[in-house]
């Protein structure tokens, strides 16, 4: 692989990192809601999940995802119910007060944030269709090593990425450690954030192949 082919793929990939959706919104709620640490832990499950997408691109196992209508739709459907849950979860959260005090609202001892990232991630087929059209775009088909070149660019697009989620979760903890100061504030985020995962389980729900 050349150096300009692995420069185009990094700036593709930076501009892909910020276009909002689906995985960068998870992050930016989490991150406001309950602080950089669990932002960061939410990133690092969402990077998990890349690096299963593209372990199944390399090894062709997306390719046969897309030509199963079935095995698509149970993935999605599993993946929108896993998000409605989560919504019901955050609408149902209360403030503890430690908030008051000028801090974020902490994760509970059964809120594992990383599970939550990765299966989220891993529970949405559209990533690997999207790895599947757009990994090969930028391999060097004269160099041979197609499966090597797969995962090396996929790497390279989960490091470019916990870099971009990680500039997101800084400015978005820094901004919500500001705004939830207060109970009233915490809890119109908790139902923002109910809505988010609401909207998300409806994007994943209603897309086809």
């Amino acid at each position: 692989m050349t150096i300009e082919s692995i420069a185009a793929f990094v700036l593709t990939s930076t501009i892909l990192a910020f276009v909002p959706g689906p995985d960068n919104l998870f992050v930016v709620t989490q991150a406001a809601m309950r602080g950089r640490v669990a932002g960061m832990k939410v990133v690092l499950g969402l990077c998990s999940g890349l690096l299963v997408h593209t372990t199944a691109v390399s090894l062709g196992v997306a390719a046969l995802l897309q030509q199963s209508q079935f095995a698509f739709s149970i993935l999605k459907y599993v993946g929108a119910a896993y998000l409605l849950y989560l919504a019901w979860m955050a609408y149902r959260w209360k403030p503890d007060g430690t908030a008051v005090a000028g801090s974020a609202p902490p994760a509970k001892p059964s809120e594992n944030l990383y599970l939550r990232g990765l299966v989220m991630n891993i529970a949405n087929p559209k990533v690997s269709i999207f790895f599947l059209a757009f990994l090969p775009q930028f391999v060097e088909r004269s160099a041979g090593g197609m499966k090597l070149q797969l995962l090396t660019l996929g790497i390279i697009f989960i490091a470019v990425t916990i870099i971009c989620f990680g500039l997101l979760v800084a400015g978005s903890a820094t901004i919500g450690a500001k705004f939830l100061k207060s109970e009233r504030a915490q809890k119109i985020m908790s139902k923002v954030s109910a809505l988010v995962f609401v909207g998300l389980a409806a994007k994943i729900a209603t897309t086809r192949l």
